[in-house]
């Protein structure tokens, strides 16, 4: 498998890139984000049939306490398939730009030994930005931008929370702009398609729980709930495979890593220096 080649990109560039890999390998990225999908839907589910879920226009279940394990179950499941999705896309299109064979199966089995340290990225990444959040929403969103490829730095370069969000904002140094510029079209993207996916069938629960048919709303339910996943999973591979080319372009561009790969194909980690790692607030 030959690799892309590896140069510096404009953002136009790194767009074009991001659905270049995502056409070609449709299917690959379908199956990442769609496979740890099911169950959380399956659950989900489960639970609006149980009549442990609330349902629009219908009274609340009459033992609401009945469904709190289950509801339980169902975040920790989704947080699960949340990494899964996460991680084995990026580690996918991480051999995809290396020119190295790939497939579902082996991008979940590389990061099921991730999974707590991804884990751990994720939560700390969250804290982060949240706190950013609570302070007027500015430094929430250009924390966001900082921060945007702490998940590449994490399993490419096999590294910890913490030493990964320094990472990210070493590498995203005076390139907070373009990672804004990312985040603002992939969310643009994603409000489009979700609206596409999940509106029709909003609009008629809305109708028919004014009918008091709670069979029919049920299964109008069920059906957004499903059309929701279809389209989540089809957008959620874009930030990813963004976030990977963008995160790609940075060590080309900061630390020559297009000419490191040539020397040693077999190293995608950069060479740490002596010194202890940039705080992340430098």
């Amino acid at each position: 498998m030959t690799g892309l080649d590896l140069r510096p990109l404009s953002l136009g560039e790194i767009l074009d890139r991001t659905f270049t890999l995502y056409r070609r390998n449709f299917l690959l990225f379908m199956g990442i984000a769609g496979i740890p999908a099911l169950l959380p839907l399956a659950l989900n589910l489960v639970q609006l049939f149980s009549g442990n879920a609330a349902v629009y226009g219908q009274a609340p279940a009459r033992n609401p306490l009945a469904s709190i394990p289950l509801l339980l179950i169902s975040m920790f499941v989704g947080l699960v398939a949340y990494l899964f999705s996460q991680g084995g896309t990026i580690l996918a299109v991480t051999d995809l730009y290396l020119g190295r064979e790939t497939g579902i199966g082996q991008s979940f089995g590389r990061m099921s030994g991730n999974l707590l340290s991804l884990l751990g990225v994720v939560l700390l990444n969250g804290v982060v930005i949240g706190l950013g959040m609570l302070a007027l929403l500015i430094p929430g969103i250009y924390l966001a931008c900082r921060l945007l490829v702490c998940v590449p730095a994490a399993l490419i370069e096999d590294r910890g929370p913490r030493e990964s969000l320094s990472r990210s904002f070493e590498l995203t140094r005076d390139s907070a702009g373009r990672a804004f510029l990312i985040l603002v079209l992939n969310a643009i993207l994603a409000i489009a398609i979700s609206s596409t996916f999940t509106f029709p069938f909003l609009l008629a629960v809305g109708l028919t729980a004014q009918q008091h048919n709670p069979g029919l709303t049920r299964m109008l339910t069920a059906l957004m709930q499903v059309s929701a996943t279809i389209g989540s999973v089809l957008v959620t591979p874009i930030l990813l495979i963004a976030t990977s080319v963008f995160y790609f372009d940075l060590r080309v561009r900061k630390e020559g890593f297009d000419l490191q790969f040539m020397l040693d194909p077999t190293s995608e980690r950069v060479t740490r220096s002596q010194g202890s790692m940039p705080s992340i607030l430098s």
